[in-house]
């Protein structure tokens, strides 16, 4: 009873300030966007002798307002009052626990890229550092291709990878098999790379270069032997993006946020997910999370269908209904910094 005690206490606490678990994110280099508030922000706080992190997320909505979110472990957030002006932020933070409704106000500077500051309540105050969340390089993904030369089209499946340092590297799969996909670059929304096709007489290098967009890569293969036109779509297109989601647990709704990469991984909540298996409609993934010295394990089964993402989140505790809808970003302009 006595350790009962001690743990509903300690999740009192850590819901409080709404820090419970570490926010995991690939291993990418951290690009330089030194301005501006809009996006996600790892942020650390000390809760006792333990340092807790999770994700800010600002956005704009439709009158230009800011808008953001605190994105735990337990959900999702909204924040409330947001201000950004001349490396000034501020913002009121509200969390409901049973009947019990704690808010607390933050106030501090971005600069350079880092967000400092004190999140203040009645129970006290704590400091607050945090960078932006290091997001995968422009590129990288799976792609289908088509190939068009004269009357012939051949199709192929572009995937694009990088290093801890963000440095591309690609491979090409078509039905005569693999081959590496040589000095990948993007730049300025331009895609490049270079690609062998074997052959036992004369290997043919073919030069490839084209505009990558949001859900499209189009461009042309130079070779020896003329050129040919290339339009390319991304593989999970359905499923890439970011979902606001409602989930219907034993403690009552909650809102949480799950966001995928084009290269499959993504983060539920604050969460790593590895690689979510998308098949046709079919979405699925699984996570283990560590409690002291006990494991915890976590697994969604669901699909996509007219633009809704679905499905069922189980627990050790039970089963949660999860509906999503995709989200949608206004991005400020550069005269509203």
């Amino acid at each position: 009873m006595e350790r009962k005690t001690i743990l509903k206490v300690a999740l009192v606490g850590m819901l409080v300030v709404s820090f419970i678990l570490p926010v995991h994110v690939s291993a990418q280099p951290q690009r330089s966007r030194r301005g501006g508030l809009y996006g996600d922000w790892q942020i650390k706080m000390k809760f006792g002798e333990r340092e807790m992190e999770s994700i800010l997320s600002f956005s704009r909505n439709q009158e230009g307002q800011y808008t953001g979110q605190w994105i735990s472990f337990w959900g999702m957030t909204d924040l409330k009052d947001v201000t950004f002006e001349d490396n000034k932020l501020s913002f009121t933070h509200t969390v409901q626990f049973g009947d019990q409704e704690i808010t607390s106000k933050f106030t501090g500077t971005i600069e350079q890229g880092e967000l400092s500051g004190l999140l203040v309540n009645d129970r006290g105050e704590s400091q607050i550092t945090g960078k932006r969340a290091p997001r995968p390089p422009r590129g990288v993904g799976s792609w289908e291709m088509k190939i068009k030369s004269g009357e012939r089209e051949f199709t192929g499946t572009l995937t694009i990878t990088a290093d801890k340092e963000g440095n591309l590297k690609g491979m090409w799969k078509s039905e005569r098999g693999e081959s590496e996909v040589k000095d990948v670059k993007y730049e300025n929304r331009t895609l490049t790379f270079k690609r062998v096709i074997p052959s036992d007489n004369n290997p043919m290098e073919m030069a490839f270069e084209g505009t990558l967009r949001y859900n499209s890569l189009e461009g042309v293969f130079k070779s020896e032997r003329g050129e040919a036109t290339v339009e390319g779509t991304p593989v999970g297109a359905a499923l890439i993006g970011t979902w606001n989601l409602d989930i219907e647990s034993e403690r009552g709704p909650l809102k949480q946020r799950l966001r995928v990469n084009p290269d499959m991984s993504a983060l539920f909540g604050s969460t790593l997910i590895k690689k979510i298996d998308f098949d046709g409609d079919k979405v699925s993934f699984k996570y283990t999370l560590q409690f002291g010295d006990q494991e915890f394990e976590t697994s969604f089964e669901g699909k996509i269908a007219e633009s809704k993402l679905s499905g069922e989140l189980k627990t050790s505790r039970g089963t949660s209904k999860v509906t999503g809808t995709r989200q949608t970003f206004r991005r400020p302009g550069s005269s509203q910094r």
